[in-house]
């Protein structure tokens, strides 16, 4: 009997700090039901020693189920996230980003969900964990007036629509024709989610934010993107 898999991309840029680590908590993830594991690691054409960093994984780990493509040129998260969907061969696919604020063992929850609901579309809510600390307020706040004017917008009740965790039945996300570059992927591939007529369910997820300093990219104008974003693809 073939063994489901998941498929897990991981989009890097400048993440030498942190990436082998995720990606030993990745692969040391047991899944449910022995769900196999298909990580696709896209590297959009770093600076730093990102590329060092996933050789050193493949050569530690030679039987890690892992895909790596190298980027020409840096294009951003949203086009590094095109090309692993076009990879992606599991029943399943969910995003993992590059750094150390997510846990993969909560991949757990969100694919018992799906298995048992049939589900196509399933979100870990950072927001619903209320033991999880958020490193600033901007985008704490951010975050909840995405997913406030999600709601409006589609007709959905999120909590956390810029959440890195969104898993999704694989044949429905290749079935979405994605435009985005940047960090505009998540609103993008919610409302042409929530325009399929999809219903998005959330859960509770762990999250360890990290700072500025650490290597946190997203910013303001990411937010103002989004919020333009999300209108343009409801009108």
């Amino acid at each position: 009997m073939k063994h489901k898999t998941l498929s897990i991309i991981i989009p890097a840029y400048n993440e030498a700090r942190t990436l082998f680590t995720l990606l030993e908590k990745v692969h040391h993830t047991r899944l449910v039901e022995n769900i196999q594991k298909e990580i696709i690691v896209i590297n959009d054409c770093s600076k730093d020693e990102t590329e060092a960093e996933i050789q050193r994984f493949m050569e530690t780990y030679p039987d890690c189920p892992l895909q790596y493509h190298n980027q020409p040129y840096n294009q951003g998260k949203g086009a590094a996230l095109r090309v692993g969907i076009q990879k992606a061969s599991g029943e399943w696919t969910v995003i993992q980003d590059a750094d150390l604020e997510y846990e993969p063992e909560d991949f757990n929850p969100l694919l018992t969900w799906m298995i048992e609901h049939d589900g196509k579309v399933i979100y870990g809510s950072r927001f619903l964990n209320k033991a999880n600390k958020h490193s600033y307020q901007r985008f704490y706040f951010g975050g909840r007036l995405l997913s406030i004017i999600t709601n409006i917008l589609y007709g959905q009740h999120l909590t956390d629509e810029p959440t890195c965790y969104k898993m999704f039945d694989t044949a429905l996300l290749k079935s979405i024709p994605l435009k985005c570059t940047g960090f505009e992927f998540c609103p993008e591939v919610t409302a042409k989610v929530c325009r399929k007529g999809y219903k998005i369910k959330e859960l509770p997820i762990h999250y360890y934010p990290r700072s500025i300093d650490e290597g946190k990219k997203i910013n303001w104008k990411d937010g103002v993107i989004g919020i333009w974003t999300l209108i343009k693809y409801r009108f």
